[in-house]
């Protein structure tokens, strides 16, 4: 879907080579400038598995001569990746305007969790702290448990890594049109917080409220995960009345009243605790037949090994483990298409020959 579209990345950790794997994943000639120190030894076998599907050449950006051949490089590409803090790029002499001037239309992608500017900007911070400040965090987990997420994945992930993918692709569109690039500032505290707007949404309506435990999807009896007999954990999320029916049905509850009403907030603290005893007076795997097939908005919580070996997951290919290296195939899919497996990562360096020979050959041919 995006060839001939090609992304320098700057080697980077976490979101900004997510970002770039994503558009790897979708066909954009993606060139990692790794770094010149050696790489930890977990890397040696198999390369980054955020490195799949690029191609890499090392160079050591406080060496003036890299430098250079980085501007080179930077002169045939559509997009910058980089997730320094704030004042890094310009101090290596690559700021956005000089990289502009070298190539009017790159669209220069830059990755932080607080964002280019604002007090916090030179600040450290990782994910946790970036989506408590946001208000990511503030609805997950149960009321009365610590609130805790998936690592990485409202942070980096959904509020930096797709934010500037999203960023870059927007950029790459106008510079096709009008010539001109743009940065794209990629905040992970921006991003988690602009995906809160779906619950902003809900509580412009009156299905949300500021205290936990008190809204549709952070507090009812019939939206959160219970622990079984056996230890293992089921999700139940019977939103809507015709599924919460369903629900009752599948857990032979339908004819007890003190249920019938779904969304009276006082009994839900109760109702919580007779489904708790429930759910773990039986095994992960009894509940998992008992709603299998059915709309009733439940089902088992799996671990990556488990739900690559699920039947739904294996029609659609979504989970292997090539060279025994667990993932995930790209997404999202496209009519017509079918995922092919992972590519794989490349060595550090591996494509610096390739790579410098095909510049020499856009150079010769004004490109």
């Amino acid at each position: 879907m995006l060839s001939g579209v090609r992304i320098v990345e700057l080697e980077a950790l976490g979101p900004a080579p997510f970002a770039s794997m994503l558009l790897a994943d979708l066909g954009a000639d993606v060139i990692t400038v790794h770094r010149k120190a050696a790489p930890p030894i977990s890397e040696t076998a198999q390369g980054k598995l955020l490195d799949r599907g690029k191609r890499s050449i090392v160079l050591d950006l406080k060496a003036s001569a890299d430098v250079v051949l980085l501007k080179r490089l930077l002169k045939t590409a559509d997009g910058l990746i980089e997730g320094f803090r704030p004042g890094v790029m310009e101090r290596l002499g690559l700021s956005p305007e000089i990289c502009h001037q070298l190539c009017p239309k790159l669209v220069y992608g830059r990755m932080t969790g607080w964002g280019q500017t604002g007090p916090k900007a030179a600040q450290a911070g990782h994910d946790l702290n970036y989506i408590g400040l946001s208000g990511a965090l503030w609805y997950a987990s149960a009321p009365e448990d610590v609130p805790i997420t998936p690592p990485t994945l409202v942070g980096d992930i959904g509020g930096g890594a797709m934010y500037l993918a999203v960023g870059l692709l927007a950029g790459i569109l106008k510079a096709r049109s009008t010539g001109v690039g743009c940065v794209v500032d990629a905040a992970m505290i921006d991003g988690s917080a602009h995906m809160m707007n779906l619950m902003m949404s809900l509580r412009a309506e009156g299905e949300f409220q500021t205290e936990r435990g008190q809204s549709v999807l952070d507090g009812p009896h019939w939206s959160r995960c219970y622990r079984c007999g056996d230890g293992g954990y089921f999700t139940v999320q019977a939103l809507e009345p015709k599924f919460y029916a369903l629900f009752l049905e599948r857990m032979d509850l339908q004819a007890d009243g003190d249920f019938a009403n779904q969304h009276d907030r006082s009994n839900w603290p109760v109702l919580t605790l007779r489904l708790a005893a429930l759910f773990a007076s039986q095994t992960r795997a009894h509940w998992t037949a008992v709603f299998a097939g059915s709309d009733a908005c439940a089902g088992p919580v799996l671990n990556p090994e488990e739900a690559m070996a699920e039947t739904h997951m294996q029609a659609r290919k979504v989970w292997s483990a090539p060279q025994g290296r667990l993932q995930a195939a790209a997404a999202p899919r496209f009519d017509g298409a079918t995922p092919a497996p992972p590519p794989a990562s490349p060595q550090r360096d591996h494509d610096r020959d390739a790579i410098l020979s095909e510049l020499i050959q856009l150079e010769q041919a004004g490109r």
